[in-house]
Parts: structure tokens; sequence; C-alpha cells
């Protein structure tokens, strides 16, 4: 076994919530991990321009976990595997990998990222369906997919009529396809057009219209992007037949993170950047694909699946950690609406800790990305949470890294009155997350 160049640093073997706040209080950035100078290049090699994705991490931060902390025979987990940075970087390393996350559009989005597809085959299909659309095109098409699909109120409230019709053009005939991979490649850049071809508002993460926005023509946008991906999909099919790791077994799941289907004591390694307490809004900006391919009739009903989300009640909730009772005490106290909808969040993560340790060898890691956020003036503490509810249940604190956050999808902006993501206008604003930690936990 290699010698680690991450080495254990934390002085508290069990659960002192005094200390570990005191602990969290004195660390210092960690500058090798903030991997300064790296440019979006560098960040959207290979698959990982694909699609965008909410405060996803960069893929070093995964990368370097990985050959730190397993070997090439290890099993990789992410339980909240978002866009399937760690799966796609597992696979580059020859390591095999789960993953899992709740949202179907995450899990098409990673499904492909990971799905390398033969360069020629690719082309092939790219030339057929291309001449199909511009058929279509052309034609008196008159019925581009099922009406019912169509007759939507959310298409028609985020499409002007003629945009809906193109965009339903191109989406029917990806649908003829089938070749499940294939289709899923070009799916998956469908979907990524679908807010330059709405009336969203481009410099805003929240749902917003702009009445006035030059909208793209549809098969132009998509036509572009497909060509970045088949660009990009023939890198990562060389990089990853340089490495051997063509066959490496990868296998992204829609489901639960409290619920992976492993084996007991057979995962080395998880590796992920679980979502935030505002976990409803990253339903919110995937609206637009949900309604499309049909995962959800309506936003409350694709929202209330995610975890913490507020638009579910919980009857059981153990939070398990003394930090995290102050911050939903705290919460209550000064009415700002959110204890309920946070004291859900810690106790449904709690219960995902609970299964890495049931999947976990003895010895293994779990390395969880992190930051704090606040609402109303109340420091949600995450990171300190989530080292106590581990440490309560049975895990060791293998070392805690603390590293100046990365250029994210999300607005790096909240209001500091309604804890919302925000712009950088708003005289109330306040960082939401300035920095981030690695929390590296040992069973």
């Amino acid at each position: 076994m290699k010698t680690l160049n991450i080495s254990k640093s934390f002085p508290i073997e069990k659960s002192s919530s005094q200390q570990i706040t005191e602990y969290f209080s004195k660390l210092d950035f960690d500058e090798p991990w903030s991997f300064r100078g790296y440019t979006q290049k560098d960040t959207n090699y290979i698959s990982h321009r694909y699609h965008r994705y909410p405060a996803k991490f960069i893929p070093q931060v995964a990368a370097r976990l990985i050959k730190e902390l397993s070997e090439p025979a290890d099993l990789i987990c992410d339980p909240f595997m978002g866009s399937g940075t760690t799966l796609v970087e597992a696979k580059v390393l020859g390591r095999s990998s789960i993953g899992i996350d709740i949202n179907p559009v995450a899990y098409l989005i990673a499904k492909v990222k990971v799905t390398s597809i033969k360069p020629e085959t690719l082309e092939d299909y790219w030339k057929k369906l291309n001449l199909e659309i511009a058929s279509a095109q052309n034609s008196s098409f008159k019925e581009a997919i099922s009406p019912t699909r169509l007759q939507n109120e959310r298409i028609d409230y985020w499409f002007k009529p003629e945009t809906k019709k193109s965009l339903g053009i191109i989406y029917s005939n990806i649908n003829e396809i089938k070749n499940r991979d294939v289709k899923n490649f070009f799916l998956c850049s469908f979907s990524n057009i679908l807010k330059n071809c709405s009336i969203w508002l481009m410099k805003s993460s929240k749902p917003t219209r702009d009445f006035n926005k030059i909208i793209p023509d549809p098969y132009e946008t998509f036509a572009k992007h497909i060509r970045i991906m088949i660009k990009r999909n023939k890198i990562f099919w060389n990089l990853l037949q340089e490495n051997g790791a063509l066959k490496c077994s990868v296998k992204p799941i829609c489901g639960d993170a409290r619920k992976i289907p492993v084996e007991d004591s057979s995962v080395t390694l998880v590796v992920t950047s679980p979502p935030y307490v505002t976990s409803y809004e990253y339903a919110d900006l995937h609206q637009l694909t949900a309604i499309w391919f049909g995962y959800s009739k309506n936003l409350p009903e694709f929202r209330k699946d995610f975890i913490g989300s507020a638009y579910r009640e919980e009857e059981n909730i153990f939070i398990g950690s003394k930090i995290g009772e102050d911050v939903v005490r705290e919460l209550k106290e000064k009415n700002t609406g959110k204890s309920n909808e946070v004291a859900i969040y810690f106790s449904e993560m709690r219960e995902s800790f609970l299964e890495m340790h049931r999947y976990l060898k003895r010895g293994g890691k779990t390395c969880i990305v992190i930051g704090d956020t606040a609402f109303k003036g109340v420091n949600v503490l995450n990171a300190e949470v989530f080292v106590e509810q581990m440490l309560n249940i049975g895990f060791s604190v293998y070392k805690i890294i603390k590293r100046e956050i990365p250029s994210k999808i999300l607005p790096s902006t909240r209001d500091c009155l309604t804890g919302r993501f925000t712009s950088s206008a708003n005289h109330n604003k306040t960082l939401a997350y300035p920095f981030e930690y690695i929390i590296i936990m040992e069973k």
C-alpha cells in the first residue's frame, strides 16, 4: 500500500461539540487544495462540460482524493452523485464505482458523462440525426411529440410557440434512436440547451422570465453543443483507452442515498458533495428538463423527493448532533421559517451517514465536500454538524481540510435576511460559500 499524502490530523477521538467547534474555528486554508490557477478549460475537460449543473465540485478535488485514498481494485461510491464528477474521475483512474441520486435529471447527465461511445459510431448517428431534423424542418411536419407531452402549461410558461415547435422536432427525432447510449447522449445535449432556448433570464440561476430575451435558433444551438460533446467524447474515449479503463465498471443509479444497493463492507472510499439545505433550488434549476422529459407533472411534485425538502413533513426527526440541535433552536427562536426544513435536512443526512457506515469497509474512508451557510443571521454549520453526527455513529475523523471554494454555477451570494440566492447588486447580500471543507472520516 502506498504512503498517502493525506495524513491523519484530527485530535478528537469521540464526539464533543465544543471541541469540534473550537477545532473548526482554528483551521487555516490548505492552499494546495484550492487548485488556484485552474481555468474552466481545466475543470471542464473530457465529459465534464456536457451539461451545466449547479454547485458541482471541480474534478481535480475528486481525482486527488481517489488517487491518494484508494487503489485500482477498490470500489468508489458517491451517494450524492449529481452530474457524476466522482464517477468520471474514478473511471479515468481505473476504479470501479457506483453513484446514486434522487434527481432523474442528474441521473441522465451522470449516465451520459460516464459512458464513452466509440467516436466513429457517434459521428455516424449524428450525421443521420442531422439529416432527419433538417428534413423535418423543411416539411409540413405537424406533430413533433405526443400532444399530451406538449400540452403542459409549464412548457408554455417558459417557451415561445415557435421555439416549442422547433424543440419538439429535435426531441422527437432523438427519441427515434434505438441505441440507448447514443439516444441518451443526444438527450443530454437537448437538456443542456433548454435554458438558452427558453425565456429564462440567462444571468439568473433563479427561475426568472425575461420577456425581451432574444431566443437563439434551437437547431443551431443544439448542433453547436453536440459538436462540443462529440469532440469531448473522443478525447474521453482515447484517454480511457490509454489508461486501459474503457471497460471499467461504473454504475449510476436513480434512487435514495439512504438505500444504496451494495453489500455490507464492500466500499473502500466515498467521495461526495451532498446537497445543501436549499436542495430544492436544484429542483428549480432542472425544471425545464423535468417537464420536457416527463419526469414530473409539476414543480412541487419534482421538489418533494429532494433531501431536506420543505415540501414534505417528517415525523421521526432525529438530528444526532448537539450543534445541529442548537442551530435548529436558534432558527426557531428567530422565526426564520427554516427550522423544520433544516431539522429534516440534518436528520436525513444522518440517515445517509448510517448507510455509509454499513457499506464501507473497516478502515474505509468517506470524503464529504461541504460548506456552511446562513439564514437571517443564523449560521447553519453543516460541516461541524456532519462531523458530530458521524462521530456519534461510530466514525473517527481522519482529516479535515479547509479550502477556498472554486467558482460554482450557483450564485456566490445570498440575501442575508431570507437565505435565498440573490444578485450581487442586492445590498443585503453576503457570500454564500466563501470556503468549504473536505471532511475525511474513517470507519
